[in-house]
């Protein structure tokens, strides 16, 4: 339904077009709600995980500010590898760039409901530390990487002895 002010709409996450549901093979499903009105800077997810699955995998942001409110059911939070018990009307926020791993698992009976509200950052990097793998993203473009593949001696500077192209 679109309100009388031009560019600004309404919804109701029972009747969300599937275009904007998301669903995984154990079950999650992540229904997008700010896209479904057109929010453009921030992200406002409806996550339902079902007992025995996960939110996400374990991760950090460098940049991406997240928050979490459990609406119903009971879970486990990982954050920086300690395990807190949630439940309804418990909420984290969790700052950008502080390297703040996180996900919740659903270990009650019932779904996990969770209402994650974010900042969309076009430029960010999530790091998986499970995996030791990083996923960046910047202009536009996604690159993987395993964090042993990093360069440790590789400097911006620009004398540095590997770009000495004399004569040119």
């Amino acid at each position: 339904m679109k309100n009388k002010k031009e560019n600004s709409k309404t919804g109701n996450s029972r009747s969300l077009d599937p275009s904007f549901i998301w669903k995984d093979a154990a079950g999650l499903i992540t229904g997008d709600l700010g896209k479904s009105v057109g929010s453009e800077r921030i992200y406002i997810h409806l996550d339902t995980i079902p007992p025995g699955a996960f939110s996400t995998t374990y991760h950090s942001h460098s940049c991406q500010e997240e928050f979490f409110y459990i609406m119903s059911g009971t879970g486990t939070l990982r954050l920086n590898d300690e395990t807190y018990p949630v439940g309804p009307d418990d909420f984290l926020a969790k700052p950008a760039g502080r390297n703040i791993a996180h996900s919740f698992y659903n270990s009650g009976e019932e779904n996990l409901c969770i209402l994650d509200i974010g900042t969309v950052d076009p430029e960010d990097t999530c790091y998986y530390p499970d995996e030791q793998i990083y996923l960046h993203k910047s202009n536009g473009e996604r690159r993987i990487y395993r964090a042993d593949a990093t360069e440790s001696d590789w400097s911006s500077a620009p004398n540095q002895p590997h770009r000495q192209k004399k004569g040119e």
